[in-house]
C-alpha cells in the first residue's frame, strides 16, 4: 500500500491545523467543536525538570490565551521505534499547560505501525491508561467528490497519495483543486506527484495533459497541459511564442529577488502565468527600478 511521507505530512497539518479536527471528527467520531478557532501552537511541550519534548504539530481548539477547550498533538512515524510512553507525556505535558482535554493523533506510513501505535499504553501511573488515534492509510477516506476536496484540500492530497489509482480519486482531486481556496492548494498537484507512486502518477499525467484541463500552476504550467502534439506547426509557433513570454517572466523574478523585493505566491504565479510579452518586456523594464514591490503592477 502507498505510503504518506513524513514531511510532506507534517507541512499539511502545518499550512492547515484544522485538518487535525477534521481527521478526528470524520474518522474517529471525536465530537470535537467545528465552530471554534483553530491555532497552530509552538510545537515545544515542556514537564520541568525532564527535557523539552518535541512533537511534529500543537493544534489548540478554542480561543487563546484561557479558552482552550481541546489540544490536539500530531505525531507523524515512519516505524516502531518510538517508545509509545513519549505520546501518554505528550499528552501530560499538554493537558498540565492548558488543563484541558488532550488528543495524540499518530499519523502512520504504514498500517502495521498504525496498528502498534493504538494499543493502550500501561502508564505506570495509577489509573492514567493511555491511548493515542493512530491514522493509518487504510483510514484515509477515498475522496471521490471534487467539492468535498475543494473544502479539504490537505485531505485530499493525502486521499489522492494512497488511493489515487482509483481514477475517480485522481479525478476529483485535481478538480477539487481548482475551485479550493486556499493559498497553498496550487502547490498540492505538485506535492502529489513528486511522491505518488508511479501507477498514480501517470494517472495524473493524463489530467494535467488533457486539453481541457486549466492549467495554473507553474510546476503544471513547466511538465504538462501541452495538449498538442510536437511537431505540428501551430505547435511549434506557439512553443516559441510561449517560450519568449516564460524567459521574460524569468527575467523579472530574477531581476526582483537580485534586488532583494520580496515576490509573494500570488504576485510570483501571477507573473508566471501571463502570456502578453509587451507586458512581461513592461515589467522587466520596471523591476529594475521600482522601490517597492507593489508598483510593479500598479
Amino acid at each position: 500500500m502507498p505510503t504518506l511521507p513524513h514531511d510532506l505530512v507534517t507541512m499539511l497539518f502545518h499550512h492547515q491545523p484544522r485538518l487535525a479536527v477534521e481527521i478526528l471528527n470524520d474518522v474517529f467520531g471525536a465530537g470535537l467543536p467545528e465552530h471554534m478557532p483553530v491555532n497552530l501552537e509552538n510545537a515545544t511541550l515542556n514537564t520541568r525538570p525532564s527535557d523539552d519534548l518535541k512533537p511534529d504539530a500543537i493544534v489548540v481548539v478554542g480561543p487563546q490565551p484561557r479558552g482552550a477547550q481541546h489540544s490536539i498533538v500530531v505525531e507523524v512515524q515512519r516505524d516502531k521505534s518510538k517508545d509509545p510512553r513519549q505520546f501518554a507525556r505528550y499528552a501530560a505535558a499538554q493537558w498540565l499547560m492548558l488543563q484541558c482535554d488532550v488528543t495524540v493523533l499518530v499519523v502512520c506510513q504504514d498500517q502495521a505501525v498504525a496498528a502498534h501505535y493504538a494499543q493502550p499504553v500501561e502508564t505506570g501511573l495509577s489509573g492514567y491508561r493511555f491511548q493515542a488515534r493512530a491514522l493509518g492509510p487504510a483510514d484515509i477516506p477515498a475522496i471521490t467528490d471534487a467539492g468535498y476536496a475543494a473544502a479539504h484540500p490537505q485531505l485530499a492530497l493525502m486521499s489522492v497519495l494512497i488511493h489515487g489509482h482509483d481514477r475517480a480519486v485522481a479525478k476529483a482531486f485535481m478538480m477539487g483543486l481548482d475551485r479550493a481556496d486556499n493559498e497553498h492548494a496550487p502547490k498540492y498537484p505538485e506535492y502529489a506527484y513528486n511522491t505518488s507512486a508511479p501507477e498514480i502518477q501517470r494517472i495524473l499525467e493524463e489530467f494535467m495533459n488533457a486539453t481541457e484541463w486549466p492549467v495554473y500552476t507553474p510546476f503544471a504550467k513547466e511538465h504538462f497541459g501541452h495538449g498538442v502534439e510536437v511537431g505540428k506547426a501551430e505547435g511549434k509557433a506557439e512553443g516559441k511564442a510561449e517560450g519568449k513570454t516564460e524567459e521574460a517572466a524569468r527575467l523579472v523574478l530574477r531581476i526582483l529577488r537580485a534586488r532583494g523585493l520580496d515576490v509573494s505566491e500570488d504576485l510570483r504565479n501571477r507573473i508566471i502565468a501571463c502570456t502578453d510579452l509587451e507586458q512581461l518586456e513592461a515589467w522587466v523594464v520596471r523591476a529594475a527600478t521600482i522601490e517597492t514591490i507593489d508598483e510593479l503592477t500598479a
